[in-house]
């Protein structure tokens, strides 16, 4: 692709709005989609859930799913959103990049269990190119996921362009027939071919939610009941494939989690949303290594005078070289080069050096301090470390590997700040932990 013809970013031209009744929990929702700036990416606010006065932020990325049965599920802390694929797959499907969603209760609208509210509701408003080129995820090896006959894979294509091909066949004697469909998002025909297709569920299903107490309030106007004959209630399909339509429909929503679009080819098998997001997981670990190798060839952001000018620690204790990126307040990449001449070498296994766990976990904390300080440059307030918790130490860290740190912000209030971060060394994954900071006015320290 000539590199002048390379699609650029989209978000919405103004606000558009969805109300109704979350699909599983039945409580009434509002929506606000909103423009956003470019690299904003797709971002979810709890606007009925403050946090230090703020609404609760919950990117749209993979590593915010948290496991539900039948939907996907995005939370942060102890706040999360229900039943988000319709509306994601909405704006994938729409080819948005940057957008808003204001969410004022714990669970989407479900509308007539289709993507077409938020479509219609998009369309309302209008879409705007912004001046930033988007950026893609290009398969080039073959992954595959697959659990009790269910598969999903991502696989290398022709085209530049995301193609979905999904076989729904429940096997020999299932009410549901055998269905195949095949989309390519390059057709941008999304609105009349993906999004009308309607949640379904088999009547002996949706009475044994009903039991549950699930979706009590639900009629055959808002999910599709199929019953050993068809749909039941006077409902009628809208494709004589409209099951696995709904299929791709659901794919494209779950994959929208990796955060960019993609270029490949998906072919997925009887897979449902936990198959569709280990898929959406293992992309986004390449995608990660696949960024970290391209800023590891520029020439950073930050050398190691800017990072002393930020923290108060000095040698042998400045655990990091150079910040290679900083996305505003919300993530920082950071490497730290591991040599022979690194002091605690003569004293900890020197026969066979091995860099001190605990000091991985101390390089991550500093670049969260480096991260904070962006948020708390004019606030007079100091990040100091105040607990890790979900430390892990994968792999063992020695002279000659190249630490490369990355840091995002889970939260700031007013006395606290908490990171995410990860270490690797190449593709694997050296460390990891949740670091939370106490913010102390500067004075005192």
């Amino acid at each position: 692709m000539d590199p002048n013809d390379t699609p650029q970013q989209r978000t919405l031209r103004g606000d558009a709005v969805v109300e109704g009744r979350g699909l599983f929990l039945g409580q009434p929702v509002t929506i606000r989609l909103r423009p956003a700036p470019v690299n904003h990416g797709v971002v979810l606010y709890r606007t009925d859930v403050t946090d230090n006065g703020q609404p609760v932020r919950i990117p749209a990325l993979i590593h915010n799913v948290t496991q539900r049965a039948r939907r996907t599920t995005l939370k942060v802390g102890e706040v999360a959103i229900e039943t988000c694929e319709h509306v994601l797959s909405a704006v994938y499907g729409l080819g948005i990049d940057n957008v808003r969603i204001e969410v004022h209760g714990p669970e989407m609208p479900a509308g007539d269990g289709s993507s077409m509210p938020f479509v219609e509701a998009i369309q309302s408003v209008g879409v705007e190119t912004q001046d930033q080129p988007k950026r893609f995820f290009t398969i080039t090896e073959p992954v595959t996921m697959d659990e009790d006959g269910a598969m999903i894979a991502a696989l290398p294509a022709d085209r530049a362009s995301m193609q979905v091909i999904y076989d729904l066949d429940y096997g020999q004697g299932n009410i549901i027939p055998p269905q195949v469909f095949a989309y390519d998002m390059a057709n941008e025909t999304y609105a009349r071919q993906v999004a009308p297709s309607r949640t379904y569920v088999l009547e002996s299903e949706a009475k044994a939610l009903q039991q549950a107490g699930l979706g009590m309030h639900l009629t055959p106007q808002e999910v599709l009941v199929i019953g050993a004959n068809g749909p039941i209630g006077g409902n009628h399909y809208r494709f004589d494939d409209e099951l696995v339509r709904h299929k791709v429909l659901d794919v494209i929503g779950d994959l929208a989690l990796l955060g960019c679009p993609i270029h490949g080819r998906i072919v997925a098998y009887r897979s449902g949303h936990a198959l569709n997001h280990r898929l959406a997981k293992r992309l986004h670990q390449m995608l990660s290594a696949r960024r970290r190798t391209d800023l590891l060839a520029g020439g950073g952001v930050m050398d190691i005078r800017k990072i002393g000018r930020l923290l108060p620690h000095r040698y042998p204790m400045l655990m990091i070289d150079r910040v290679v990126e900083i996305e505003g307040d919300e993530r920082a990449v950071a490497v730290k080069n591991v040599t022979i001449n690194e002091p605690y070498f003569t004293g900890h296994y020197p026969g066979t050096p091995i860099m001190p766990g605990v000091l991985i976990v101390e390089a991550m904390a500093q670049l969260s301090g480096v991260l904070l300080s962006r948020k708390l440059e004019h606030t007079g307030k100091l990040a100091v470390l105040l607990s890790m918790d979900k430390v892990k130490l994968r792999r063992p860290v020695v002279p000659g590997d190249q630490l490369v740190i990355e840091a995002e912000t889970v939260r700031v209030r007013s006395r606290t700040g908490h990171t995410r971060c990860r270490a690797f060394v190449g593709r694997e994954l050296a460390a990891e932990a949740e670091i939370k900071f106490m913010l102390v006015d500067a004075e005192q320290e």
